[in-house]
């Protein structure tokens, strides 16, 4: 995990995405492909061309593109699982697999790590304020002991489904946008 400022265009790049995807995901509870997939090839053109913003040329900086692509990997392998298991939506791993590709993993190790605190702050924060503390901590015992049997507690419980109209969920893109936020604050403070 690092907490290294990424280059000015990547930083930019980074904040126009999030911020993008997080206004649509409060607003429409979806994350656009072409927000995702314009992050992605932007990430990986910035990384693999770095002249390409500042000094107006084309030098392929192979160690970039494997940066970049690297950070694409690893966000979408951990955010696939999380959809498999159907905590996370599709634009979920999209917009963190984007995220990668502009940052790198060790730096967006450090976003996921935010993005999670946050998330746990932010949920815990939804579950007091809407009454149900009791009904939450049933459900984090009992996901704890389906995973314990090898089986996936959504099947059992709609309301453990983040595609079921039932859960109780937050906009993952606004929680991704403030954790991005306060990683690139923890950067800025550890530089």
């Amino acid at each position: 995990m690092s907490f290294s400022l990424p280059t000015p265009g990547a930083e930019a790049l980074l904040l126009a995405l999030v911020l993008g995807a997080a206004v649509y995901d409060v607003r429409y509870r979806r994350i656009p492909n072409w927000i995702t997939v314009l992050g992605v090839v932007l990430g990986v053109l910035l990384n693999t061309f770095p002249g390409l913003l500042y000094k107006h040329f084309l030098s392929v900086d192979w160690s970039g593109l494997w940066f970049s692509l690297a950070g694409f990997g690893l966000a979408f392998g951990i955010y696939l699982v999380l959809y498999a298991l159907r905590a996370m939506g599709a634009g979920d791993v999209k917009l963190m697999a984007a995220a990668g590709a502009i940052v790198g993993w060790q730096n967006w190790f450090g976003i996921f790590v935010i993005t999670a605190i946050v998330g746990g702050v932010m949920s815990l924060i939804l579950i007091t304020l809407s009454g149900r503390v009791k009904k939450t901590l049933f459900n984090v015992s009992f996901i704890l002991s389906e995973m314990k049997c090898g089986r996936p507690a959504y099947l059992a419980n709609e309301e453990l489904d983040v595609r079921s109209k039932k859960a109780l969920g937050l906009p993952h893109g606004a929680v991704i946008a403030l954790g991005t936020i306060f990683f690139l604050a923890a950067a800025v403070h550890f530089a």
